[in-house]
């Protein structure tokens, strides 16, 4: 009971905390579209929370002049267990390896849930608000660095036999795009078929919207077909 009245409502407020400032950092993936939405990494922060708690608070019945613990083995087994959920978040598409941010954010949630735990609000507090620079204000200033920052994932679907792969890779270029990988891919259609589709899968990167490019490519006559499977930013 003496527990419960000193060290409950600190405790709980601490909790909230570490889940409070996790949830933030999980909108500003969610509204940029990434994986690791708010509920994922307000689990992660406020776990981490109370593993650093449970470490601090919860052997202190069983400590005397026997017997010792050292409090910082939990949160060092934090960080290396959390590695396997950022892991998950980390895709590789066609080549392209997407979700770098997010996993990261994972692992930074995970520090910032750990320091709340053990009592460390303001640093919890300015690592949180650190992340919001990094996300909006380094990604601003990226844009406006030399070189590309947009990687791009596109299909293409057209009629083949046309020479149509020729314009559509001069139209990209042209639009400013540098082209890294392409993939050609053909229908087992006869022969003898006329207007037999083909599909070509380019990775590109630039500075321009994807969108753009493929609303571009769907006003070239022949083509069918324009998918978009992936775009972000360079990491």
């Amino acid at each position: 009971m003496i527990a419960f009245t000193d060290q409950f409502w600190p405790q709980v407020g601490l909790l909230l905390l570490a889940f409070a400032l996790s949830t933030v950092v999980g909108v500003e993936r969610r509204l940029r579209g990434h994986n690791g939405g708010p509920g994922t990494l307000a689990i992660v922060g406020t776990s981490s929370a109370l593993f650093v708690m449970l470490s601090k608070y919860g052997f202190a019945d069983v400590v005397s002049d026997q017997t010792s613990y050292d409090p910082s083995r939990v949160a060092a087994s934090v960080v290396s267990g959390i590695g396997f959920l950022g892991a998950g978040l980390i895709l590789t598409r066609r080549g392209a390896v997407v979700g770098l941010t997010t996993a990261a954010s994972v692992w930074e949630v995970a520090a910032i849930g750990a320091s709340a735990g053990a009592g460390l609000w303001t640093l919890a507090v300015a690592v949180t608000l650190l992340h919001m620079v990094i996300t909006f204000g380094l990604r601003r200033l990226s844009r406006v660095l030399p070189g590309p920052h947009s990687h791009v994932l596109i299909e293409v679907t057209y009629d083949d036999g046309r020479g149509l792969l020729r314009g559509v890779l001069t139209s990209i270029t042209e639009g400013g795009w540098t082209i890294r990988q392409v993939h050609q891919q053909h229908t087992t259609a006869p022969p003898e078929e006329e207007d037999r589709p083909a599909a070509v899968t380019l990775e590109l990167v630039g500075r321009h919207r994807a969108d753009a490019l493929a609303t571009s490519l769907s006003g070239i006559d022949g083509i069918r077909r324009v998918e978009i499977l992936s775009s972000g930013d360079l990491e």
